[in-house]
This record gives C-alpha cells, sequence and structure tokens, in this order.
C-alpha cells in the first residue's frame, strides 16, 4: 500500500490537513519528527477532524528511526519543486512512500540523496510551489490510480 511521509512539518493544519487526506483514502501517514510545532496542538485536531482516530498514523522520532523502519523495503519517492521528471511520466507501485518536505525547507541534501526517485508537478507560467498538501493530494491521487490502491 501506498504511504505518506511528511518530513519535519512546520504547519499543524496541513498535518492535521494530511491526516485526513489519509484517512479518507486509506493510506498510512508517517510523520518524521522533529515538528516546528507542539504536537497537541489543537488545529491538527481541528483540521483533521474527527477523521484523525481513522488514520494509520506512525510518528518517527528522527529521520534515522524513520529510514530504519522503511528504506530497505518501500521506495521512497521525494516530491519536491527541485525535480524535472512530472509525477504523471512517474510509474508508481504498491508499497511506495511519498516524501514531502517541511513547508519552510523542504528536506536537506542528505534526504533527498536518500531518495529513490524525485517527482514534481509542472507550474504554470514560472510559478513555484503549491500547497503541501494539496500537491500531495494530486500525486496521491495518480498514485492510488496506477496502483488499483484506492480503499472503500
Amino acid at each position: 500500500m501506498i504511504r505518506i511521509a511528511l518530513y519535519q512539518p512546520d504547519i499543524p493544519q496541513n498535518t492535521g490537513a494530511a491526516m485526513r487526506l489519509c484517512a479518507c483514502l486509506g493510506v498510512g501517514l508517517d510523520v518524521i519528527e522533529p515538528c516546528g510545532f507542539v504536537w497537541e496542538d489543537k488545529k491538527i485536531r481541528r483540521s483533521g477532524m474527527d477523521y484523525i482516530e481513522s488514520v494509520d498514523l506512525i510518528r518517527h522520532e528522527s529521520w534515522r528511526a524513520f529510514s530504519e523502519t522503511y528504506h530497505t523495503t518501500n521506495r521512497l519517492i521525494l516530491m519536491t519543486t527541485k525535480a524535472t521528471l512530472p509525477y504523471t511520466d512517474f510509474t508508481f507501485e504498491d508499497g511506495d512512500i511519498l516524501l514531502a518536505g517541511s513547508e519552510s525547507a523542504g528536506v536537506p541534501d542528505h534526504v533527498a540523496a536518500a531518495a529513490d526517485s524525485r517527482i514534481g508537478i509542472p507550474m504554470y507560467n514560472g510559478l513555484r510551489s503549491l500547497n503541501i498538501i494539496n500537491a500531495t493530494a494530486m500525486v496521491l491521487g495518480e498514485a492510488l490510480r496506477q496502483t488499483g490502491g484506492f480503499s472503500t
């Protein structure tokens, strides 16, 4: 099954929205800490609403802990504004982990180097990026379409 991973997210509302997205589409969510906010922040609950209890959520205390859990068995697909390969031209597989960097800084070089592939969303008229969860939803939808992974 496809999973989403958030690398050191900065914005609790985006993390809550990711929880809701993952719960509704039946995919797991990994949060790689430290976060740029206090985890107990009520903004997460407000954004995630009552879907939070339905998400397969794993919190990892560090990049190392995350990579020790998955990277030997799952492909890590970095969603980045620096990619040249459009997500629509990428072939997704069951077990892929779609990694989104922090809203303010993306991912550091050592994390980008660990990715098996880097994909992006082509932007109109030279614009730089979408909201991280909007972009993640687009890529996740394509990944699920290709793998037949929509859960009901």
